[in-house]
């Protein structure tokens, strides 16, 4: 492949190739405009991909509350498996196929598929060049004039050079907000005090920017009586048999944990329980049973489960010797509960470890057989012209307002509940009550910068907000909206804040979000007031 010169101009430059990078490049793209794409890893997808984890999606997700192109996501993912995998008859033609059948998201599916089924997206605007990918690119440098963004140098992690790219329009669609202080945006890290945001549930007392909500480092695996696919001892795994958090009902490395919503010990078990809610099961991505008898030998599960939630330091506002080094030890972490399932943990039946127990690192392509990223449910946030806060979403919140808050700027829809992990600080599970929400365009529009936007979980939102605005499908409106706004922006010679500000520009935008690009901006009033 020829070397890339050290300069390069687009349109619009994309900095991170995660769920909401993707999306972005989809809608500017179809809007006719020149993009580049840059991506830390190899594969595109973020969340979706390298890492690994499915969809986490509302239950209405098949009739509402996503956008059109998301679904062609999600109907490339059924197709994908209808096409390629022998899949038995009726199960083919079951048009809610779920691959894995987890029992957490109705589209369970192997990584690799996702990476296909993006890559075949993005295909049609590479062939001429209107779209320029470069993979394992980071940012490292920004140039700004006054209050415009004018290029992003970017390292290329295989090879050290640097390449600066200049842009009319730049997107932070970075897993952790990388831009915004290469950049000196104002923005947000950790969680917002009380007295600050009037949240119910923000911390009393003090902000605390490293109180952070835990990452974690997914794996997949299978298993196979009789074998033993026993890994080495990770160096780490006696210091994680006995680490045990304050707000945990026993050692990281064992059965129990808390349930989110009650914040009571449980035990799930990997196969112990009668009906279909155990750990196997939970985020499955491959399910043998729908296949021919003898096809496939075991099914495939996503760990992707509480034990192995890293909160012991975080990852935004430490040195990158401490950042390195808290990567690390969830690394150590999820090969440890690994090696704990295949050699300690205790049998239902007596006795105990599962040694047939593979990790599947084939699958997700990663180093030491996890997914080739973290995943990351919090990430740096843009201090915006407008902040959602708990007060707009929360059923407690909203006291006898029965739903959410109606945004006039509205450019899509969600629906999750306001799930945060345990954080940095350490603190247990924040998990509360949301009703169906919007996405207000003043999120995606920053207090100074006039042609930088947020495109990933990075908009503006609180720690607490963050909770149910992090999600897959949330992240691929924002995404969507924030490439489909940068290129408005262009072809009619405005801003994205001039557009928000003018009611004439900001009901010709959103008609074109709806008629155009099918995005819904409104709930159904039936589905409104139902809290999660």
């Amino acid at each position: 492949m020829p070397a890339q010169p050290a300069e390069l101009e687009t349109d619009i430059l994309i900095v991170g190739g995660g769920t909401g990078g993707v999306a972005a490049a989809l809608a500017a793209c179809e809007a006719g405009a020149r993009v580049i794409l840059t991506e830390e890893y190899a594969w595109l997808g973020g969340q979706l991909t390298s890492q690994a984890v499915p969809p986490d999606e509302h239950p209405w997700i098949e009739a509402y509350g996503a956008t059109a192109s998301y679904r062609r996501f999600r109907w490339g993912v059924r197709e994908y498996y209808r096409r390629h995998y022998p899949l038995r008859g009726e199960v083919r033609a079951d048009p809610h196929l779920n691959p894995g059948q987890g029992w957490v998201s109705a589209l369970c599916h192997e990584p690799r598929v996702a990476v296909a089924v993006i890559d075949g997206l993005l295909a049609p605007y590479r062939a001429d060049g209107q779209l320029t990918i470069l993979t394992h690119h980071t940012p490292v440098a920004a140039e700004v004039d006054g209050d415009e963004v004018r290029a992003v140098t970017l390292q290329d992690e295989t090879t050290g050079e640097r390449i600066t790219i200049s842009a009319r329009c730049v997107l932070d669609a970075t897993e952790l907000g990388d831009l915004l202080p290469l950049a000196g945006v104002d923005h947000v890290t950790g969680a917002e005090s009380q007295q600050e945001t009037g949240e119910p549930h923000a911390v009393d007392g003090a902000a605390q920017p490293l109180d952070q909500q835990a990452f974690t480092w997914c794996f997949a695996m299978d298993l196979l009586p009789g074998e033993d696919h026993t890994i080495e001892k990770p160096a780490m795994y006696d210091f994680w048999a006995e680490h045990r958090a304050s707000f945990w009902p026993g050692p990281q490395l064992g059965w129990r944990d808390v349930d989110p919503e009650t914040l009571q010990p449980r035990e799930l078990g990997l196969f112990t329980r009668a009906d279909r809610h155990d750990f196997w099961r939970y985020r499955r991505i491959l399910a043998k049973d729908l296949y021919p008898a003898g096809r496939y030998r075991s099914d495939v599960t996503l760990v992707n489960w509480p034990m192995i939630d890293y909160w012991l330091g975080p990852l935004v506002g430490v040195s990158e010797d401490d950042k390195a080094r808290h990567l690390e030890a969830a690394r150590q972490l999820s090969r440890s509960f690994l090696y704990w399932m295949q050699t300690d943990a205790p049998r239902p039946e007596g006795g105990y470890g599962y040694p047939g127990l593979r990790l599947r690192g084939d699958l997700l392509d990663g180093v030491n057989g996890l997914a080739k990223a973290p995943y990351i449910r919090e990430s740096r946030r843009l201090r915006a012209e407008f902040t959602v806060l708990e007060q707009h979403v929360g059923v407690e919140a909203r006291g006898s307002a029965g739903e959410a808050a109606q945004f006039p700027d509205s450019v899509g829809i969600g629906s999750y509940r306001i799930d945060l992990h345990p954080s940095t600080a350490p603190r247990t599970y924040v998990d509360v009550s949301s009703y169906p929400f919007q996405i207000p365009l003043g999120a995606l529009i920053p207090e100074r910068m006039e042609n930088l936007l947020p495109a990933a979980k990075n908009l503006g939102v609180t720690h607490i907000t963050n909770g149910c605005y992090r999600l897959h499908p949330v992240e691929w409106n924002i995404g969507e909206v924030a490439g489909a706004l940068a290129a408005w922006s262009i072809a009619h010679a405005t801003t994205p804040r001039a557009i928000r500000n003018c009611d004439d520009q900001l009901s010709d935008f959103q008609q074109h979000l709806t008629d155009e690009r099918g995005i819904e901006l409104g709930w159904p009033a039936e589905l409104r007031r139902i809290a999660r």
